[in-house]
This record gives structure tokens, sequence and C-alpha cells, in this order.
């Protein structure tokens, strides 16, 4: 078995040695720009590691790995463009470097080479992988969609903001370990049980990345802090403000969801402050472990020895412990 390091150090191995040889070139560049942020490279690592409970040839699935990964730096692309966002790991933004046109093309153009590469499977696999593929890239604009018409409501429950993100951010790590697990000849049931194994991942990931957006360390979390405040994203934070929020904490919450004009620093630290009058990040803390219980129980139901599955669980452990 391999490690979530040894993995991460093979796949970006791999996608480091990519070559876009087609034209016009102002196309690609944005793409081999975005390829070249690195990341976490979660989703092609967890393709992996299911593989790699069943089989030890990874190299064989290198293209749908890689294809999970173009995927996703494809909706990042567009999810900063949408929200205006200046930086992406420590670097300017593609709409940034560019333009807003060449973030939207060059996006698009991110999401056919994903499709290529997705393809790049055992033929035996090709219409179950490309079908889940295709469902879960859908699932992912319904996310976003959510997304989008939840920054016009106030009224916001906490069950739609879980579906949203289990949409925008579940599904993704979920197929990621089911298209790995398919490749490598699971069963239907193990390949189920990982797939609900990613969707609770997921959930518990974004909640993390909720609460790092208010309380994590910008020089390590490589985004600005605050930008969900400044923008009243509705996230698990923001909707569980509004529902254990007393009336004056409520009052001034919704001068700052309403203010118009502000200086960014002192609305973020504004509702950062009332944040913790409400105790709401021991409050999303919480919640994300009993995501993460849940998706423990999923990968217990896995049948393979439990040494192979050790790898999974401590990664599970290392992103809900992480700082970026």
């Amino acid at each position: 078995m391999f490690t979530a390091s040894e993995l991460l150090e093979k796949i970006n191995s791999h996608i480091a040695d990519l070559k876009f040889t087609r034209t016009p070139q102002g196309l690609y560049d944005p793409v081999s720009y975005v390829l070249s942020m690195g990341g976490k490279r979660i989703r092609p690592v967890l393709m992996l590691m299911a593989y790699n409970l069943y089989k030890e040839d990874l190299a064989r699935i290198y293209g749908p790995a890689t294809g999970i990964e173009v995927y996703h730096n494809y909706t990042l692309l567009h999810d900063d463009l949408m929200d205006r966002a200046d930086r992406r790991r420590g670097k300017e933004t593609v709409h940034k470097v560019w333009n807003d046109n060449t973030a939207i093309l060059s996006g698009d153009a991110m999401l056919v080479l994903a499709y290529r590469f997705m393809a790049q499977c055992p033929v035996d696999c090709l219409k179950e992988v490309m079908e889940l593929f295709s469902l879960t890239a859908l699932e992912i604009c319904e996310g976003q969609q959510m997304d989008m018409e939840f920054e016009l409501r106030k009224d916001v429950r906490e069950e739609e903001y879980l579906e949203m993100i289990r949409l925008k951010t579940g599904v993704l790590l979920a197929a990621s370990l089911k298209i790995g697990a398919l490749l490598g000849g699971a069963s239907a049931e193990d390949a189920g049980h990982l797939y609900d194994f990613g969707m609770n991942l997921g959930v518990a990931f974004q909640l993390k990345d909720d609460l790092l957006d208010v309380y994590g360390d910008v020089a390590v979390f490589g985004k600005n802090i605050g930008g969900d405040i400044l923008c009243n994203k509705k996230t698990y934070m923001l909707i569980k403000a509004f529902e254990h929020a007393d009336d004056i904490q409520l009052q001034e919450l919704n001068a700052w969801i309403d203010a118009k004009s502000f200086e960014p620093a002192e609305k973020i630290a504004a509702v950062t402050g009332l944040y913790d009058q409400i105790g709401i990040k021991e409050i999303c803390e919480r919640k994300m472990a009993e995501y993460s219980e849940r998706a423990m129980v999923n990968l217990s139901a896995v049948k393979v020895p439990d040494e192979k599955k050790a790898e999974l669980e401590n990664l599970m452990k290392n992103l809900m412990h992480r700082e970026v």
C-alpha cells in the first residue's frame, strides 16, 4: 500500500509532465498556470487510494486521476470568476492575470480536457465511469446554482445548506473514490461504501473550509481571510449565527449584512466578533465531527483488511485538522 504523500508525489509528477501542445497558446497557458499552482490534489489521491485497496498498478489509472483534478480546477477557475476572487493558493486568479473572457474559455477547455482524460480508462469500465462522472459534473452545477441563489436570501436553512455542499463538494470526493474502486475491480457494495465515505468526508471538508475562511491564518491559508463574510456568503457559520443570535446580536448581524458601504476589515472583525460571542466555531466543529464519524462508519463497512484502510482514515484526520 502506498501512503497518501507517496500518491501525491506520483500524481504531482504526472501532472507536471503534462504538455498542452495544441494552439492557440493563449487558450492553454491559463490551463497550465492553474495546474502549476499545485494544491492538495485530494481528489486524484483519493481515486488512487481507492484503486490501491484492490490493485497496485497505479499508472494504469493516471488518466482518470488527472481528469478528476483537471475537472476540479476547472470548477475553481469559474468559481473564482463568479466570486471575483483575487487569489487562489497564494497566487493571482486567472481572470486577474488574464481577463474574464479568457477565464471562461480556458475553463471550458479544461472541462473538455477533463472528459478526455477520464475516458482513458479500461473499456469494460468506460460506460459506468463516464455516467458517474457526468452525473457528478451536473450535480456540482446544481450545487453552484443553489449557492448563488442563497446569496439573495436570509432564510437559508441548515438542511438546505448541507444539501448544497453535498452537491458542490461532497459528490466529487465521493465520485473520485468510487471511480478508483470501480477501476480496481471492487464489488458494487464496496464501491458504494467508498462513495458514501467520500460524501460524508466532503461535507465535513467543506465545513472545515467555512471555518478556515473566518479563523484561518492568511499566511498559511493562501486566500484572504473573511472573503465569505464580505460577500455575505450563506455559510454554515452565518446560518447558525442567524439561528442562535439574541435580539441585539441579530440586529447587529443584519446591519452588517444589509450595509452597502463599509470598511472591509471592520466588517470582518465585527462579524467574527459576533461569531465568537455566539459560539459559532464550536457549533461548526461539532457538525464536522458528526460527518467525520459517519464517514468512519462507511469506511469500516468496506470489505478489505483494516491495515489497507488505515491510510484513508489518516487522510481524513489530516483533512479535519488542516490549516489550509
